[in-house]
């Protein structure tokens, strides 16, 4: 079993890499995201899922061990094969997939090719859950456990920042990075004024 390939790109396409390992070429299917950081003879390591099927065996690269991961994760939903699993990934890295899944975002998931609005609801309501919790950090994990009330104000103050225009994955995210800024302590409105500071344009000097 094939965990990780290093080498030099010897062919890269938008979909597939052959990387160049002691002069034996492998042909790994990745992201856009991963296949973006290749150049045809430079060095390359990447993260490997092997998949082994009667008529094939297949190869799946990724950057790094979490959007390998996700890889994996993604593929438990029914209906998610390896294609579209990819496809989610180059559309989502691992760190904008967490607060997506986590917001219920149904319009981020669909931009992948593959994925309609059936498909979506079911990889949100199936992932939901794993990650959640996660994606709102420690603060929100340890006040769960004596009764959930960041948990509450952080749902609070993401409903706040949607109903203001901002779409729920960065709303989500902003308040994920807020609750574990400020701690268990945060309420609503500095939550929200935080998460504000970070969603607004930065303002660029002349």
């Amino acid at each position: 079993m094939i965990a990780k390939l290093t080498g030099i790109v010897d062919s890269l396409s938008e979909d597939w890499a052959v990387i160049d390992v002691g002069g034996v070429g492998y042909l790994v299917f990745g992201s856009v995201a991963t296949l973006g950081r290749l150049a045809v003879g430079e060095a390359a390591t990447l993260e490997i899922e092997t998949h082994v099927r009667e008529d094939h065996i297949h190869l799946y690269g990724f950057s790094d061990a979490v959007e390998r991961d996700w890889f994996r994760i993604l593929m438990t939903v029914q209906g998610v094969g390896s294609k579209v699993a990819l496809a989610i990934l180059s559309v989502l890295a691992p760190d904008q997939l967490m607060p997506a899944i986590a917001a219920g975002d149904r319009a981020a998931l669909t931009q992948a090719a593959g994925v309609g609005s059936k498909l979506a609801v079911r990889i949100l309501s199936e992932l939901k859950d794993k990650v959640g919790d996660i994606a709102l950090g420690p603060a929100a994990l340890a006040d769960d456990a004596a009764g959930g009330a960041v948990g509450a104000t952080a749902t609070d103050a993401v409903s706040a920042l949607v109903n203001l225009g901002y779409g729920a994955s960065e709303s989500y995210a902003a308040v994920a990075h807020a609750t574990r800024r400020l701690g268990a302590a945060a309420d609503v409105e500095a939550l929200i004024r935080s998460g504000l500071a970070e969603l607004a344009p930065k303002e660029h000097g002349p």
